[in-house]
């Protein structure tokens, strides 16, 4: 057990998990890292701990893998009792519409929108019991308008920004908040992946995300904020 607040990080080995795990980290959060590439997550634990931040507890493994991910919920409850933030980050990103590869489209939903509700499915009860805790749903602004040539990632975030409002209706009168973020071209590798044209210092920076949260986490509990949708200023029309 432990005194301090539980944070669990999805897809936290780099950009916009990475973000956010550091600047919890620094918040004074126990930070759960998980990830596919232990070598990013030991490389990101070594960064908090160097910056005085609690150990960060990893598990390296693929959000897909839907036992691994379950018993690694509950060992986080057997551990510490609760988890008050959970971040929902791990994604990935293919080209395509309706002439994606049918595997890709099914990676591609089994990782962004599938697993965000199983692992929504084991949180959600541990955070009804404490009446505490928030969401924060890593969505796109590829989840609130469909994009020419993507759209099996749109859908899978369409997907994912109905899910976390439905949630975010149902949990708020519980005392969890739930969040759907929603940014535009942020400055990762899979911006450059999914073909931005754009320089790195014209995007939305990872940091960025995690000043969000920190901003959300720091409102009244008389504020409830659904989602937030940042842009770029070239993607603004």
């Amino acid at each position: 057990m432990t005194s301090n607040k539980i944070a669990i990080i999805t897809g936290a080995g780099k950009g916009i998990g990475k973000a956010i795990a550091l600047g919890l980290a620094g918040l004074g959060y126990q930070t759960i890292l998980t990830g596919r590439n232990r070598a990013d997550l030991e490389s990101i634990s070594s960064e908090i701990i160097q910056k005085g931040g609690h150990t960060p507890v990893l598990f390296d493994f693929d959000i897909t893998d839907f036992p691994v991910m379950k018993n690694t919920i509950k060992k986080v409850v057997s551990e510490f009792g609760r988890i008050d933030i959970l971040v929902n980050n791990a994604g990935v990103y293919f080209d395509g519409t309706v002439d994606i590869d049918e595997e890709d489209f099914d990676t591609q939903l089994s990782t962004n929108l599938t697993a965000q509700f199983r692992i929504l499915k084991e949180v959600v009860p541990v955070m009804k019991k404490q009446r505490s805790g928030y969401i924060f749903n890593v969505a796109s602004r590829s989840g609130k308008i469909g994009f020419e040539s993507s759209g099996a990632y749109s859908a899978t975030k369409f997907g994912l920004v109905g899910l976390s409002e439905s949630l975010y209706r149902e949990l708020n009168p519980l005392g969890i908040s739930v969040t759907a973020l929603c940014p535009g071209w942020v400055n990762t590798k899979m911006a450059y992946e999914a073909g931005s044209t754009l320089k790195g210092e014209q995007m939305i920076q990872p940091e960025d995300l995690f000043k969000t949260v920190k901003w959300l986490l720091s409102l009244s509990p008389g504020a409830c904020v659904k989602e937030v949708v940042l842009e770029t200023p070239k993607s603004i029309s």
